[in-house]
């Protein structure tokens, strides 16, 4: 399927490049991979992150846009990833990572190339699971920026997952959004009051 890689804000890509011809920003990131780099790194692949706070009653999810991701890549793979900020002056780079979700959100985005339909690349976090997922939003015209999963669109939870939730199995938002909301949800103690 080809991937409709939303066009990121001019001001976040231009905060990573400039983060990433910055000697001081490159070493005060500690990433091995990034310092170790052999070649030119360039910034690819932006996708807008969003985050899951809470699921509405009537199963509507309630997400924000929390950043702009950047995978680096330095010849065929990448090596770190580099991640931006919505600031009140405007978009601004806020730090270089790396990592086993860099490798996994790259196979996840190779295992999407692969798929029928088109869609829209974009990342979910589930902070209350330590959760990160690849969003592939079925509305490729959609402003990245904006929205939430529907129903028929597609979550790949990349690597590591919570117990009991593969990793790189795509899933459709109405089948895994139930099983995040009840793990999500905090259960009662046996004897504890209503």
């Amino acid at each position: 399927m080809p991937l409709r890689v939303p066009p990121a804000p001019a001001p976040a890509l231009r905060s990573v490049l400039t983060a990433l011809s910055s000697p001081t920003a490159v070493r005060e990131a500690r990433t091995p991979s990034l310092l170790g780099a052999q070649g030119p790194t360039t910034p690819e692949l932006p996708l807008p992150v969003h985050v899951l706070d809470r699921v509405t009653a009537d199963g509507v999810t309630a997400t924000r846009l929390a950043g702009w991701r950047f995978l680096i890549r330095c010849g065929d793979r990448a090596v770190a990833a580099a991640e931006t900020m919505l600031t009140p002056d405007g978009w601004a780079f806020s730090h270089f990572f790396e990592g086993p979700y860099v490798a996994s959100t790259e196979r996840a985005l190779r295992q999407a190339e692969t798929m029928p339909q088109s869609c829209q690349p974009r990342l979910l976090s589930v902070p209350g699971l330590y959760m990160l997922t690849l969003w592939l939003h079925g509305d490729c015209t959609a402003d990245a920026a904006a929205g939430h999963p529907a129903a028929t669109d597609l979550l790949v939870p990349l690597a590591p997952t919570p117990p009991g939730i593969a990793a790189h199995r795509p899933h459709r938002v109405a089948e895994l959004l139930p099983v995040l909301t009840h793990r999500m949800t905090p259960t009662r103690l046996l004897g504890s009051p209503a």
